[in-house]
């Protein structure tokens, strides 16, 4: 049977909205489910949610056994992007929907959000949190009352699969809040959604970083310079001709790593000095202390 979930909110006494939910008939406690938010550049309303709880956390040592150093490598980008929370969620911009500790970001065709969200609509207990929706070869189809499917993704949109989770961005409406809610309880509640959420990321940067050396020619570059490559293209601060440049140092890797972290500096010091202080610590611990070695696809 599908959950159902009781919507509240409340406006603080800093004057935000903040929104809960609470799974009906059931014990459980309320949850905080975001909150309201102006963004500028789309002159729209969303939701955002950056809450760290202990539990829900992104742990590269819990990784580590099964996915050895690229749980690690991934580190820095997951503690930028949302402090490595699991329910990290927003729903302001351009993307419609984004959600999790790297970020997954509902507009792009075969992107990260969509595969994961096929492989979670593959679970058990999908048809609780969103029963309307069916994975059918391998595409993500909404399914009426009446049994009619429609496509909500393609090769060339996820216009209609953004707008299933948030219809748009004039303000927070109940879709909006229920498809968040149900995104965060999932998270919350089930270890094999978290399971997902961190395989993904991590063969996500793996898989990045062989097309990565493919243009630029990373063989034997540290991993830290690695690192702040697929962060710079993971977040969009920087392209792959300014990356190329920043490289182009006649084997000085410190040198290349430094022209790397100027890249975008201006706009995102914070993200930039939060990922140099983890690869600080990374090397401090002697984790980040491999190369990356293009035939085998591996840090040695």
């Amino acid at each position: 049977m599908a959950y159902d979930f009781k919507l509240r909110s409340v406006v603080t006494d800093k004057g935000k909205t903040a929104h809960y939910a609470k799974l009906s008939n059931t014990t459980e406690a309320e949850f905080f489910i975001g909150y309201k938010t102006y963004y500028k550049e789309q002159d729209g309303y969303g939701l955002y949610n950056s809450s760290q709880l202990t539990n829900l956390v992104y742990n590269s040592d819990d990784y580590a056994a099964e996915f050895g150093f690229f749980a690690h490598f991934i580190a820095p980008t997951a503690k930028a992007e949302s402090h490595g929370s699991f329910i990290c969620l927003n729903t302001y911009d351009r993307a419609y929907f984004t959600f999790g500790f790297m970020q997954f970001a509902a507009h792009v065709p075969n992107g990260d959000f969509v595969k994961f969200l096929r492989k979670l609509l593959t679970l058990h207990n999908a048809k609780d949190y969103f029963p309307r929706l069916k994975l059918i070869d391998n595409r993500i189809f909404y399914v009426s009352d009446t049994g009619t499917q429609t496509q909500l993704e393609s090769d060339g949109s996820t216009k209609p699969l953004m707008e299933y989770l948030n219809p748009g961005l004039r303000d927070v409406e109940h879709q909006e809040l229920i498809c968040s809610a149900r995104m965060i309880h999932w998270a919350t509640h089930d270890i094999e959604h978290r399971k997902i959420q961190a395989s993904d990321s991590i063969n996500l940067y793996k898989n990045n970083l062989v097309k990565y050396h493919n243009r630029l020619g990373l063989d034997g570059y540290p991993a830290k310079v690695c690192l702040m490559v697929c962060d710079i293209l993971h977040q969009g601060r920087g392209k792959f001709d300014r990356i190329a440049n920043a490289l182009d140092t006649n084997g000085n890797h410190e040198k290349a790593f430094t022209n790397l972290c100027s890249i975008g500096e201006v706009n995102y010091a914070d993200r930039i000095s939060s990922l140099k202080k983890s690869i600080k610590a990374l090397e401090t611990n002697g984790i980040f202390n491999k190369k990356y070695q293009a035939a085998t696809h591996s840090f040695v």
